[in-house]
């Protein structure tokens, strides 16, 4: 692109004839409030100057400085500087894009580094967690919906089944503070426990009087028509409840009986024996339930849906067995300490009683039937008894003393539900 400068506000007298061959205008720097253009001679193949040539004092270059009015200084500057950033944009615009898409391709290496993904294991947890609310969130209105169906399609049963439950809780923990009370507890409280625990039983046998559910005390079937999976479940669940209540019921006349028939100690075997009974008792209510079900729950589609659900209950019977060979073994035990007495250690003398200071360890008191166990330390007796109702060694230097810790002697009973 050949040069041809026309300015009127030029001196004349600043004005210098270039030579005689064409030139090439190219940007070199901006001082102030002037330009300074650099004049060329243009090459044949027109190879673009590099900076290090431009500046040598040997490329023959003529600077032109064209310097405009204070108004127009930074007018004339801005639109010359617009002309060249086009022209340099055109010259430049492919290069440019390529160096953009070399870019884009390698910005994911320019990022640092997740610090979530050095530990790999938080990241991953965040991420299920995330996932696991959003589906919550999701799902949400459905888990709603179907839970309402349920409550409605089953409000009979589970208001009976939170009935027994919450009756549970509340003659539990009355038993035991009653038997912990010993000679101090309330014979009302036990009749008032008594007779709710046999009104509740009663009651719900007449409200479910047409499907017997009794018969499932003696090993017998209801008449629940159909016999379903739920249908089995809710009548297993119910009459371990209901045998829960006749042993506590069981337990609540123990502690009526009087103290000179029998002491607490005795009392607290009895309490022990009891609650092993009925957990034995629970272990083989729902055997004929569940031998029924699994029998006959495919019966309708013929001799393949027998014999599958003969092998289901055979393994059932098994595994049945096996549990209640541990429960017996246990029964055993309890009934071979019911009978013999369990000997944690015998009567201390007063003067090793003066020696141990005449303090038991247990309650900061004075004596009251004094017991040396085999460690040589002295409790007394009805002290040693509880703690030996949760513990099996000595409270001071925790030397075994018994094989078993007896905890039914409190009068608990067991919250497990026995389902199957």
């Amino acid at each position: 692109m050949k040069l041809r400068v026309q300015n009127d506000r030029i001196d004349p007298r600043r004005v210098l004839k270039p030579r005689e061959s064409p030139a090439v205008m190219q940007p070199y720097s901006s001082e102030g409030n002037g330009l300074s253009l650099t004049l060329q001679p243009e090459l044949l193949t027109r190879t673009p100057v590099t900076p290090a040539a431009a500046a040598g004092p040997d490329s023959n270059e003529v600077r032109v400085t064209m310097t405009g009015g204070p108004g127009e200084s930074s007018g004339g500057a801005s639109s010359r500087r617009s002309r060249v950033g086009s022209h340099s944009h055109s010259h430049s615009h492919p290069h440019g894009h390529d160096r953009a898409q070399r870019g884009s391709s390698s910005e994911p290496e320019l990022d640092p580094p997740d610090p979530d993904l050095d530990s790999g294991e938080p990241s991953t947890s965040l991420s299920e967690l995330r996932c696991l609310f959003r589906w919550l969130q999701k799902s949400l209105p459905f888990l709603i919906i179907l839970c309402a169906k349920l409550v409605i399609q089953h409000a009979l049963g589970l208001a009976v089944g939170v009935g027994l439950f919450t009756t549970f809780l509340y003659v539990n923990k009355n038993i035991q503070t009653q038997a912990f009370l010993q000679d101090r507890h309330s014979k009302l409280q036990c009749i008032w426990l008594f007779v709710f625990l046999v009104f509740s039983t009663l009651l719900l046998y007449y409200t479910f009087l047409t499907e017997t559910l009794y018969h499932c005390l003696i090993f017998l079937s209801p008449s629940i028509d159909p016999l379903g999976f739920w249908e089995i479940l809710w009548a297993v669940g119910t009459t371990n409840f209901i045998i829960k209540f006749l042993f506590m019921g069981i337990k609540c006349l123990i502690l009526l009986l009087p103290s000179s028939l029998v002491s607490y100690r005795t009392q607290g075997r009895w309490l022990m024996l009891t609650e092993e009974l009925g957990q034995v008792h629970q272990a083989t209510a729902p055997v004929p339930l569940w031998f029924r079900y699994l029998v006959t729950y495919q019966e309708a589609d013929g001799n393949l849906g027998l014999t599958l659900g003969v092998l289901l209950a055979l393994v059932y019977l098994i595994l049945k067995l096996l549990g209640l060979y541990s429960q017996w073994t246990s029964l055993l035990k309890t009934v071979r300490v019911f009978l013999a007495g369990e000997h944690t250690g015998m009567a201390a003398t007063r003067g090793q009683c003066s020696e141990a200071g005449d303090v038991c360890p247990i309650c900061q008191g004075e004596y009251k039937e004094p017991r040396t166990l085999l460690c040589q330390h002295i409790f007394c007796d009805e002290c040693i008894a509880l703690w030996f109702n949760r513990e099996k060694s000595c409270p001071l230097c925790r030397t075994v003393i018994t094989e078993k810790v007896y905890k039914w002697r409190d009068g608990a009973t067991s919250p497990h539900l026995q389902i199957y």
